[in-house]
């Protein structure tokens, strides 16, 4: 389970959105709960750097994994998940999600078509890495 707040969806919609038709991506940064759940105390957007078809993938350098988890570690918290969008296409992880997946972490993906953000799901990886597993997505008000 990943808690996240109605802003943080609205985030992630939205950067999904601006970067229409292209692919976006980010970090979600918060707290991971012993009984394995996460919670997500902010949104780290990250620039797509992808020389492929940036429609289609999305590539976050190095070094902006280390800014986001240095930025979480002078927070006093942790880099618990991944955000991403899927132009034209649903919010399910594909073959290339899985290859580049983490295990334990969330994976928050939202459908934009048109232009317009109309779903965001969340997914954990197996950890024989076989298969995501959607994961239930608490939204809080506050």
């Amino acid at each position: 389970m990943v808690s996240v707040l109605q802003k943080h969806i609205e985030e992630i919609k939205a950067h999904g959105e601006a970067t229409y038709p292209f692919e976006c991506g980010g970090m979600l940064i918060g707290t991971l709960n012993a009984d394995g759940s996460k919670t997500v105390h902010e949104t780290f957007p990250l620039e797509n750097s992808s020389q492929e078809d940036q429609k289609n993938r999305v590539l976050i350098l190095p070094k902006d994994v280390l800014r986001a988890e240095r930025y979480a570690r002078s927070q006093k918290l942790e880099v618990v998940g991944y955000y991403h969008s899927h132009p034209e296409d649903k919010a399910i992880p594909s073959q290339y999600d899985l290859d580049h997946a983490l295990p334990v972490w969330s994976y928050i993906i939202t459908s934009v078509i048109d232009g317009e953000a109309v779903d965001v799901r969340s997914w954990v990886m197996e950890n024989d890495r076989s298969k995501f597993n959607e994961e239930n997505l608490v939204i809080g008000n506050s």
